[in-house]
């Protein structure tokens, strides 16, 4: 007996003890508590941006409701033209004199407050871009809604763990729960949103941060589920695979669906690298790719605004071969139109249209030459779905389970797994990365090289750099071409290639105003160390 308490007192002091110190240390009881009020105002701030879309576009289409392509064919030409041109002119002016950055945010902004922002998202210009984004959406731009919401909800998020102090990894924990919280009340997922957000923000699936995660995108699906119902976005009838000797023919849709989303997310950069040679005003550019989007709508309206009236009818077998495969091009081009002209939106609606489109597309070919063994094309509809946004995303496991939560198809597992990786596959061996990763390079920041490259460009000389104490006299530093020095604001990675370059183990660090004042001295020794000391903690935070 002596012994049992014995072990147990142990086991207290050396386990029970020091991990809850550990995890009070952390804050992580209070960052519980804040995973549910972050739910919570999430889930509402997702009812209000999608009420603030409603509301645009019932002043053009006089309808608040998703499914507007037969409420658009039923307009005026001059209508649908005028609509994303109205619409534009509005977003170019909020670019021009009242968006900070001039272009709008979405989900590679929180992938950048993540890796190097220190988690932190301006509040006002994120309320700046989810109204921003509601207009665009709401007068027609051939985008999604999810983008947007992720962005909204990392806003919320990180400003409340700003406002709480709490240490950094905890902090990038908090604003996963924004992304969670908000595609979980976008699509009424809660596994999904809750993967989204470590396999995509986080780029980890550590246990303590699962569980304030997880409650936040639970308490948000909970919240929407209670005012708009517990119903997945698409109802689609029940599925099944007829034959195992099917899977050769999903394996070749998974190549298609590759195909698919590595000419997608061409359209997108080529676009984008178009526009930004085009000289043209901010505040008109919106208005002229409404135009053109506009003028695609006359003829197929179904590509205006996210697209789920047609994503629905192409997962119901309505749309015939013709038209499904017209429309893959037809929203590819107004999506690339869309992004590029700046108007707000993202990619996962078109995503999951695009795929639908694919999938019907080949579903009707694949059963009109072995109707025998092959399943109806509703269920390659949804499985190309998943394969084509699984590849735009990179994020095949989260995609895979938003297919299954968005239609309850969960029977078609091996199926979608199968298209997902193949597809995947496909885009990384073509483009390397996915199209969030694609934005952030675009702006210099090439996250999916490795944690090692987000540490060097985000730690700085301010970081390890050893101050001049105030009773050491030091000269000037001579203004000379070859001299060497560092600014406190220069990045370890700029440090480190100084070191190498100059092959110097000591650097001057000097005033970035005055570079003959030398303010401090940066070590090699130093800069390494503070390197291995980031790489041990960020491998920590990603295993406790």
């Amino acid at each position: 007996m002596t012994e049992i308490i014995t072990n147990f007192r142990r086991f207290l002091l050396e386990a029970v003890i020091p991990n809850l110190r550990t995890s009070a240390a952390n804050r992580e009881p209070l960052a519980w508590v804040l995973a549910v009020i972050i739910g919570i105002t999430v889930a509402y701030a997702i009812i209000v941006f999608r009420t603030l879309i409603g509301a645009t576009q019932s002043l053009w289409l006089g309808t608040m409701s998703e499914k507007i392509a037969s409420q658009i064919a039923a307009q005026p030409v001059m209508v649908v033209v005028l609509a994303p041109v109205i619409g534009g002119l509005v977003v170019g002016l909020f670019l021009q004199f009242i968006l900070p950055g001039h272009r709008p945010e979405g989900v590679s902004d929180v992938i950048e407050a993540r890796a190097i922002g220190g988690a932190r998202i301006p509040f006002l210009n994120g309320l700046g871009v989810a109204v921003m984004s509601a207009v665009s959406l709401g007068s027609g731009a051939s985008a999604g809604r999810e983008g947007p919401a992720v962005h909204l909800g990392a806003t919320l998020s990180a400003g409340l763990a700003q406002y709480f102090k709490f240490p950094a990894h905890m902090k990038r924990t908090l604003l996963a729960c924004g992304g969670a919280a908000a595609v979980s009340a976008s699509f009424n997922a809660p596994i999904a949103g809750a993967l989204f957000a470590m396999e995509v923000i986080l780029v980890h699936l550590s246990p303590r941060a699962f569980v304030p995660i997880v409650i936040s995108s639970v308490t948000a699906t909970v919240v929407t589920r209670f005012h708009l119902g517990s119903f997945p976005a698409f109802i689609v009838p029940d599925h099944q695979i007829n034959s195992y000797l099917e899977f050769p023919a999903f394996a070749i849709l998974g190549l298609t669906c590759g195909i698919v989303a590595i000419c997608f997310q061409s359209s997108l950069s080529t676009a984008d690298w178009v526009a930004n040679h085009i000289t043209c005003p901010l505040w008109i550019r919106p208005a002229i790719g409404g135009l053109m989007i506009g003028g695609l709508a006359v003829f197929f309206p179904q590509i205006l605004g996210v697209g789920y009236e047609a994503t629905d009818a192409a997962l119901k077998q309505q749309l015939p071969l013709l038209l499904l495969l017209m429309l893959i091009p037809a929203k590819a081009v107004a999506t690339a139109i869309t992004l590029a002209s700046r108007f707000g939106g993202g990619v996962f609606s078109p995503s999951l249209y695009l795929g639908a489109m694919t999938g019907g597309a080949f579903g009707v070919i694949a059963t009109s030459f072995f109707p025998e063994i092959a399943s109806n094309n509703g269920l390659y509809a949804i499985v190309g779905m998943g394969a084509v946004a699984a590849a735009i995303l990179g994020a095949p496991i989260s995609t895979s389970l938003i297919v299954f939560e968005l239609t309850g198809g969960y029977e078609m597992t091996l199926a979608i797994l199968l298209t997902v990786s193949i597809s995947t596959g496909l885009m990384q061996a073509v483009h390397g990365r996915s199209f969030f990763h694609w934005q952030l390079g675009t702006r210099g920041l090439f996250l999916n090289q490795g944690p090692h490259k987000e540490i060097v460009r985000n730690l700085h000389v301010s970081d390890f750099m050893e101050p001049v104490s105030d009773d050491e006299i030091i000269p000037p530093l001579p203004k000379e071409d070859s001299q060497v020095w560092l600014t406190e604001f220069d990045t370890l990675e700029i440090a480190l290639r100084a070191f190498d370059d100059s092959g110097k183990s000591q650097i001057p660090v000097v005033d970035d105003k005055d570079t003959t004042r030398i303010i401090g001295w940066a070590r090699q020794l130093a800069a390494t160390d503070a390197f291995n000391r980031a790489m041990i903690e960020a491998n920590v935070e990603k295993h406790s």
